[in-house]
């Protein structure tokens, strides 16, 4: 592989690290934040915590605009300043609403970071390496979430205010990653989609610097060509990749994979751990994640992406529906962490590899950022809606039915993968177009 692309795709996937951190951040301080201003568990799901989600939400809706128009390198830079002041505006608020606005900053660089960092990865990658290389996304999601739980552990209960500098310390990271965005090359295929064809292939040259970049040219100019001006990704030509990229989204988070990154220590202390166990065992699902995402990334170009999607399927089954039946009979505490380690190791294999993957090879050239964004908004409005409900949930209806009912719709996504789900490993993207709109 060439090295230019790997430190290409390496850099572009760090804004998955800012995306892990600051999503699950938030779960060591969600408790201390709800006692520190006496809110109620309605107003603390809906405002403290989901207002970041409905940020993520608006730059998921939003994102494939400045993706499209700006380009994707322009995109992850603005994506980093964006972090930076999130974490610096959280670390000093000292209300709820400021909190929440700035909270919601951050969410915005979330939500536009899953449709930029994947469209310019799968976009510079060579076809056979290009799962594992838009994978780098997720592991750096992962890796960003292994560092929140274990940042959080470190600064609990270093002062009264530690809860400022678990929100805080952030903008290190997100500083750094500004930094580094500036030193990307422009996307090669966003180029020649503004008819910018000889910095295009200057790019390509450096991609590919053994290879005819005129042939890829030509390649993706094939692909421009079948294109009509001025169309769009709710036209009836669409409707397969646009349908492929609702339900991966859908099955995602009605996985209850949020709920849990969000929740993780309420839910094990609920299960009965004391809240150090309960912040230690976040940790562990911190490491369990980065294992199995790792795992996911070796296997995605050689299983491929239906494959992981089936093993994470039934893996998500057999894992939610013990958790369920440990809240139901009261299980003791101790067999809850080994229960949610499962479920996250199903969700890293399957899901947690595959998704970011998959939306960003299914949309052509043209409209692969308005085609992202729609996933992405799919993904990031029942990302706000479901872990937002969790509190209340909980103290309703019972952990034991909820999780449940994420057991139960993981049913239907095998079913989604065994009917529906297309492979996609090995071919180029220009490939995978003919034959995913063939296909409708």
């Amino acid at each position: 592989m060439n090295n230019k692309i790997l430190i290409w795709s390496i850099t572009a996937a760090l804004a998955g690290f800012l995306f892990g951190f600051d999503t699950v951040v938030i779960s060591g301080a969600e408790k201390k934040l709800q006692l520190l201003w006496g809110s109620s568990d309605a107003f603390h799901g809906m405002v403290v915590i989901g207002m970041a989600l409905w940020g993520t939400v608006i730059g998921a809706i939003l994102g494939g605009i400045p993706a499209n128009k700006l380009g994707r390198k322009n995109t992850l830079i603005w994506i980093g300043i964006f972090y930076t002041i999130s974490a610096i505006g959280s670390g000093l608020a000292n209300d709820a609403i400021t909190f929440a606005i700035f909270r919601f900053i951050g969410g915005l660089g979330v939500g536009a970071s899953t449709i930029a960092a994947p469209a310019y990865i799968s976009e510079i990658a060579p076809a056979k390496d290009r799962g594992k290389l838009v994978g780098l996304y997720q592991f750096n999601i992962v890796f960003g979430i292994l560092i929140a739980f274990g940042s959080n552990y470190l600064l609990n209960d270093i002062g009264e205010n530690d809860w400022r500098w678990m929100v805080g310390i952030e903008a290190v990271p997100a500083a750094i990653y500004t930094l580094l965005a500036f030193t990307l090359p422009k996307s090669p295929r966003w180029l020649l989609t503004k008819l910018k064809t000889v910095e295009a292939k200057e790019v390509l040259e450096k991609i590919n610097p053994n290879k005819d970049s005129e042939e890829l040219m030509a390649q993706i100019k094939v692909e421009m060509d079948r294109t009509v001006p001025n169309e769009n990704i709710f036209i009836k030509k669409y409707r397969f990749p646009m349908i492929l990229a609702f339900l991966i989204s859908f099955f995602n988070q009605l996985s209850g994979i949020n709920a849990l990154l969000y929740y993780s220590p309420r839910i094990l202390t609920e299960a009965g751990l004391e809240e150090s166990s309960a912040l230690l065992s976040s940790i562990g699902v911190g490491v369990t994640n980065l294992i199995f995402t790792l795992l996911g990334i070796y296997l995605i170009d050689k299983l491929g992406r239906k494959q992981l999607m089936y093993i994470g399927s039934i893996g998500y089954i057999i894992s939610l529906s013990l958790v369920s039946l440990a809240f139901f009979f009261d299980w003791e505490g101790s067999y809850m962490p080994i229960f949610l380690f499962a479920f996250i190791a199903a969700h890293a294999i399957g899901q947690g590899t595959v998704i970011w993957v998959f939306i960003s090879e299914i949309f052509p050239n043209h409209l692969r950022g308005s085609g992202q964004s729609f996933g992405s908004s799919v993904h990031w409005v029942l990302a706000a809606i479901v872990p937002s409900l969790v509190p209340m949930l909980f103290s309703t209806i019972g952990a034991g039915a909820v999780f449940a009912f994420f057991a139960f719709m993981m049913v239907f996504q095998l079913l989604f993968v065994l009917f529906m789900m297309p492979e996609t490993k090995g071919k180029t993207l220009e490939e995978l177009q003919s034959m995913i709109i063939k296909k409708n």
